[in-house]
Parts: structure tokens; C-alpha cells; sequence
């Protein structure tokens, strides 16, 4: 093994942004505030501090983790029950409207300058000045949602750089079963029409149902955006509506790939294809992909930002994502001609050289098949060779479906496996191999490749494999200034024992066997690899440390393969609270140490963090909410300890009403010699939040009684 080998650099490609007994109440005067995880820290220096509350709050304990895997295992998330975003529930809000008389109006995705964007589409910003927001009934006499069904020409891109995602619903048309997972049946605006209409998206690992009004942008008297050819269609606009709120705002739906878009409308998985480097066989997988109704996009590379959306000679569009819709041969002058036909979401501009609309080629072939073709219609698409097209464009991207979107029919499909988690700084957030020191605290994830390649014309034993890092809710940070980060993931060899997270030395000694073509700026980055059967561990990571972020790992094979999640690291949350001296010199009075293993492990259960981002969230956290405020309150004597009789009043101040039989189990199993000290006190604290917050999220419909299995009972008891 060379030196080489060992200390072999990431690539980075160029950037492609354009691409009973007790009750819960609370204390008399207790602030409004108070509620769940942060219930018991009674002081809030700041707004910040209580945006850190709040925050928190949004972690759940053990019972979290219990009611996701039940919800998960009844198949929530899947396209059958579909999770509702943001808990609004279409129908129920539809019905409300009916009997109300009155239309919706969404009250989280507002008819406010704030949805359409934050910088060249803000809010007073001459591109929005004199935007209204206007219903298709108070546009025009008879507005249709779909008429005919959907088509490509119901696709025509409007004041917004999301040519990206226009490209992906016009492949959406060419295939009904996908688009009727997008686009529910039975909307229109006639029959129960109440101003509300919802859409269905893949979103990071699940279906999501968004529920939108239907008060579009309009300046005018025309539609800002997305708009169909003849203006009276609206299924198109009010898609794109739905899926800028899923995003944030219009604005952030602004510049990317298409394989995005392929991806939230079928929740497959994709590969992209340099044309200049084009496998001998493409001609071959295009036209399998689009039997099997995979959805395909092409570009061309620009070179500067000159080059963006700059038209060539020929009319194509640099720098633009279009859609392939279409493959076909036809007889030309005594031989086979190679086809592919192409559109642009413009709906207009059209390739112009050989085989466009007009062109002399289609005047030496068959009349039928010309017919057949419809090849002379001013709408965006267009024919040209296939040699041409591996000429003229650069990239071509395609999204192969997973077996639930495949039809029964279909012989031969991917076996998938997903992975989630995230890089946080100081924990888990190493950066890529080029960073020795810090790459080894990356998430690690292990997969196991059992079956080898059935291609009889192969002679190698390998698994083919994909593997797909996909970093999460990035567009909805662009308000804050931030966009995508640069990612990649590097893959080794690995045989060893189940659950070990390995460490710097095995990453010095042992060179990665595959890896991702390169670190990009893009939302995923997937690579088609072959391997031999055997063990393996996947390292996703950023390309420098320090960045932080959600993601999805997914992993799809051909054959059958075993994967798990190892342990992240875990820093000890003890010894890093004491490192952050988290009590100041005036607490010295509180007689503590610093916090216990026994405080440590039950604010682990309460917040149900990762272990990876343990000491990061926690340590803000408690640097802002320490108790001590409640604990001095009722230490009346300043002892630096607490009596019973003291104990019961800080409880009860902290918002718990407990009896006197549970009274007496807290005094028992957390008084030493008939005192409770600061550490004790905490520790009681966060054991009696996190119970109630258990049996809250087990409890049934308000009855006071909570059911579990023996394996929810044993899990529960083990971490509490």
C-alpha cells in the first residue's frame, strides 16, 4: 500500500448552485411557557434563551422513539398514509370550508410578500411590486384544474429559475400512475370546491401530504410563474405552489437539478451520465429507462455565469434543464436513424438543426411515422439525432423507480435501504479524508453485500450496487443565507464485530475501496459501483468539518444485502459539562461537583438526542437553563440542600402536583440522609418529565391509561 494511496485527496467539482395519583399542571404564576422538556428550568435570561426552549422541546424521550417506530411499522410515511405537513388534514379542512361557506385560506403558507421570497423576490423588491394574490375563479369565467389530462404543454415556465423542476413534472406527464401519486384524483374547481387543493411528495425518506389555498401570484392579469400554454389550466401552478411551501418560499425552489425534482415525485433514486464519457450501451438504458417509466433530464455545462441561460446558435439553451420525453428509430435513406426527442420547459425556443420541427430530414421519411412523431408544433419539444444529442448537451440525468412506483409486471427491480442521521459540529461533523484527525467521527454505517451479479455475459464476481448521500431541508435555510454543502461519502472494506465505531488509526492504515466521483454542492450525490461480496462500511461526511446538517443515506442493490448503523462516537456528557465549568462562581453556594452520570443519562432519555449531537445541544442547553433558580427559591435555610417538605414546593413551583404516595418515592430514591441536594434535584426533575412525557405520548385518546408490548416496556424501563 503506497503513501499515495493512503493520503489520496478528495475532488471537489465546480460549483453547481445553477443545478392517577398525579396531574401535570402548572404552578399558580408560572410562566406561559413552561411545557414539556424545558417544563422545569425556570429562568429565561433572553428571547434567544426561550427560542433554545423551544426548541428543545421538539425532542422527545424514549416515548418518541416507541410511538415513530409504531407509527412507522403501521405504515405511516408510505405513499398508502402519507404524513400530513404541518398536521394539516386536507379533507377535514375541505369539509370544515363547505359547511363554513367560506374558501381556505392556507394560514402557513399565507398570501404574503414572505412566501414569494427573501432577496430578488423579497418582499418590496421590483420584481414582486405589484403582485396580487389572485384565485383561478377570480382570474377568468371557467377555470379548469387538468382538462384532458396532464400533458407537457401544461408546463410553461414563468418568472422563476426552477426550469429544473418544470423539466421533472413534464416528465412526470408522460407516466399516469406517477403523476396520480403527485396529484391526487377528484380536485377540481367545481365539484366540492372550497379553495383548497393538496399534492403528494417524496420528501427525505416519506410521502407528505401539502395542503395549499389556491390565491396564486399574479401581475398583471398573468401568472407570475409556472402557467399551462392555453392559460386556463391550473393543476401545473398550483403544484408549484405546493411544492414552495414544502421549501420555504418560491424563491428558494430558484436554481437546481433535475433529479431534485425527479426524486420528490417518485422517491427513486438517481444517476447522472457525462455525455462526453457516455457508456457504449446508453442508447440501450435510455430506452429501458423510459419503458420502465424512469423520468430523464439533460443539460448543457456552462462555463461562466455569462453562459447561463445564454441561447446557441442552434437555439439551445445553456446552463437550462430540459426533459427527455421520447426514443424512437426510423428508416432514413436506407438505415436506421437514431432519435431522441427533447423539451424545453419554456415551451418555446427550439433546437433548430437537423431533425427540428422544420428541417429537410423529415421530408425523407415515411409520412405515417412524421405524422406519428408530431414533429412541427411550436411547444417546446423537439427531435434530433442521438449522436447529436451526445454532442451537443453535457449531462444526462436519470431517476430509476423503486419497486412500490414499478408495475407488477416488472421483472427486475433494487433492493433499498435507507440510513439517516446528521454531521454537527465538534461530534460528528469530521469532513472528508482529507481532515485525518477529525474524519474518523463521521456517522459510520455497515452493509453487508451477500450476492453476486447474475449477468451471464460478466465474468467478474461483484455486486452492483448504488449509493445515494442526500443532505436535507438545505433549500429552506437560503433565507438565512445558506445553501447546499459540499458532500461526498468514501466506502471500506471492513470484517470485524457488529455495532463498532471505528477510529482514526483503522482510517490511516486502510485505504477506501470506492467512493463518490467527487464532492459537490448538490442536495445528493449517488454513484453506481461494483464490489465483491464481502463486508463494507460507508462513511458519508462533508467536505470540510465543522458543517452541519441532516441527511438520508440510501443504498440500493441489485441483490440482496444486510446493513446496520454503528455507534457514533460518544463524548462523555459528564466530563464535557464539567470541561464547560457550566456553574458560575456565585453557584459555588449549591455545594455540587457538577452533574451526576445518573443526571446525565436521564437528560439523555428526556431529550432523545443522538448521541453524536449530545454534547453540543445539551451543553447550550444547560449553559442557558440551569435550575438552580427554582432550587435557591425554596432552599430556605441556604443550606445548599433541600428538606422533603422543601423538595415538594420546588416540584410543585416546577409545575409537578404529585400525591403524597409519589412524594414519598421521589424522597426515597433521591434524598441521601434526609437531604436532596442540586445534583439529586436535577436528576429528580428531569426522571419526572421524561415519565410524563412517556405515558403523554403513550397515553390513548386522553383515557388516562397507556398500553405497551413487552419490547416497549423493556426499552423504556432499560433507558429510564
Amino acid at each position: 500500500m503506497s503513501v499515495e494511496e493512503l493520503t489520496r485527496p478528495c475532488r471537489v467539482a465546480a460549483s453547481q448552485e445553477s443545478r392517577g395519583g398525579a396531574s401535570r399542571g402548572g404552578a399558580a404564576g408560572a410562566p406561559p411557557w413552561r411545557g414539556g422538556a424545558v417544563r422545569f428550568w425556570k429562568v429565561v435570561h433572553c428571547a434567544r434563551c426561550l427560542r433554545e426552549a423551544c426548541r428543545m422541546y421538539q425532542f422527545g424521550g424514549i416515548s418518541s422513539r416507541i410511538h415513530k417506530d409504531r407509527l412507522k411499522t403501521e405504515g405511516l410515511g408510505t405513499k398508502e398514509q402519507t404524513v400530513k405537513f404541518l398536521n394539516q388534514d386536507f379533507e377535514l379542512l375541505r369539509q370544515e370550508c363547505i359547511e363554513s361557506g367560506r374558501l381556505f385560506e392556507d394560514p402557513c403558507f399565507p398570501a404574503e410578500p414572505p412566501s414569494l421570497g427573501f432577496k430578488e423576490l423579497a418582499p418590496h423588491s421590483s420584481k414582486t411590486r405589484g403582485v396580487k394574490w389572485i384565485r383561478p375563479m377570480e382570474l377568468m369565467a371557467d377555470p379548469q384544474f387538468i382538462v384532458a389530462g396532464a400533458t407537457r404543454t401544461d408546463i410553461c415556465q414563468g418568472a422563476l429559475g426552477d426550469c429544473w423542476l418544470l423539466a421533472a413534472i413534464a416528465s412526470l406527464t408522460l407516466n399516469e400512475n406517477l403523476l396520480s401519486r403527485v396529484v391526487p384524483h377528484g380536485q377540481s374547481f367545481k365539484d366540492n370546491y372550497a379553495g383548497i387543493f393538496h399534492f403528494q411528495f417524496w420528501h427525505f425518506g416519506e410521502w407528505v401530504d401539502v395542503v395549499i389555498d389556491d390565491r396564486l401570484p399574479v401581475k398583471d392579469g398573468e401568472l407570475v410563474f409556472v402557467h399551462s400554454a392555453e392559460g386556463t389550466e391550473f393543476w401545473s401552478a398550483l403544484l408549484e405552489k405546493a411544492y414552495a411551501k414544502i421549501n420555504g418560499s418560491y424563491e428558494a425552489l430558484s436554481g437546481g437539478s433535475t433529479t431534485e425534482g425527479f426524486e420528490d415525485f417518485t422517491g427513486g433514486v438517481s444517476e447522472m451520465y457525462e455525455l462526453r464519457r457516455a457508456p457504449k450501451d446508453l442508447y440501450g438504458i435510455i430506452a429501458k429507462a423510459l419503458a420502465r417509466g424512469s423520468l430523464l433530464g439533460c443539460s448543457i455545462d456552462i462555463t461562466s455565469a455569462f453562459d447561463m441561460e445564454a441561447v446557441t446558435f442552434k437555439k439551445l439553451v445553456k446552463g437550462h434543464a430540459y426533459s427527455v420525453t421520447g426514443l424512437t428509430q426510423v428508416n432514413y435513406q436506407g438505415r436506421m436513424e437514431k432519435l431522441i426527442r427533447i423539451r424545453n420547459p419554456w415551451g418555446q425556443v427550439e433546437w433548430t438543426g437537423a431533425w427540428s420541427d422544420n428541417s429537410s430530414e423529415w421530408n425523407r421519411i415515411d409520412p405515417s411515422e412524421r405524422e406519428k412523431m408530431c414533429c412541427r408544433r411550436e411547444d417546446g419539444e423537439f427531435w434530433m439525432s442521438f449522436q447529436e444529442f451526445l454532442r451537443q448537451f453535457s449531462r444526462l440525468e436519470i431517476c430509476n423507480l423503486t419497486p412500490d412506483a414499478l408495475s407488477k409486471d416488472t421483472l427486475s427491480f433494487w433492493n433499498t435501504v435507507k440510513f439517516e442521521g446528521s454531521w454537527r459540529r465538534g461530534s460528528t461533523a469530521g469532513g472528508c479524508r482529507n481532515h485525518p484527525n477529525t474524519f474518523w467521527i463521521n456517522p459510520q454505517f455497515k452493509m453487508t453485500l451477500l450476492e453476486e451479479d447474475d449477468d451471464p455475459e460478466d465474468n467478474d464476481v461483484a455486486c452492483t450496487f448504488l449509493v445515494a448521500l442526500m443532505q436535507k431541508d438545505r433549500r429552506r435555510y437560503r433565507r438565512q443565507g445558506q445553501d447546499m454543502h459540499t458532500i461526498g461519502f468514501a466506502i471500506y472494506e471492513f470484517k470485524g464485530c457488529q455495532g463498532v465505531h471505528l477510529k482514526k488509526e483503522f482510517f490511516l492504515k486502510n485505504p477506501s475501496c470506492a467512493r463518490s466521483e467527487t464532492f459537490i454542492n448538490l442536495r445528493e450525490v449517488s454513484t453506481r459501483l461494483r464490489l465483491p461480496p464481502g463486508e463494507y462500511l460507508v462513511v458519508p461526511s462533508t467536505f470540510e468539518p465543522n458543517k452541519e446538517a441532516d441527511f438520508i443515506l440510501r443504498v440500493f442493490t441489485e441483490k440482496m444485502a444486510e446493513s446496520q448503523k454503528t455507534p457514533p462516537n460518544f463524548y462523555s456528557l459528564q466530563n464535557i459539562l464539567k470541561k464547560r465549568s457550566i456553574l458560575s462562581d456565585p453557584d459555588k453556594d449549591l455545594k455540587t461537583d457538577g452533574f451526576s452520570l445518573e443526571s446525565c443519562r436521564g437528560m439523555v432519555n428526556l431529550m432523545d438526542v443522538s448521541f453524536q449531537t449530545l454534547n453540543i445541544v445539551l451543553s447550550r442547553c444547560l449553559t442557558l437553563f440551569i435550575p438552580q433558580g427554582i432550587f435557591r427559591e425554596f432552599d430556605i435555610d441556604k443550606s445548599g440542600s433541600m428538606s422533603s417538605y422543601e423538595m415538594r414546593l420546588a416540584l410543585e413551583s416546577a409545575g409537578f402536583k404529585l400525591n403524597n404516595k409519589l412524594n414519598q418515592v421521589l424522597v426515597a430514591r433521591f434524598a441521601e440522609n434526609n437531604s436532596i441536594d442540586f445534583d439529586n434535584f436535577v436528576c429528580c426533575l428531569v426522571k419526572l418529565e421524561s415519565m410524563f412525557k412517556v405515558f403523554k405520548e403513550l397515553e390513548k385518546n386522553g383515557s388516562g391509561v397507556a398500553e405497551m408490548n413487552i419490547t416497549e416496556w423493556l426499552c423504556m424501563t432499560m433507558y429510564g
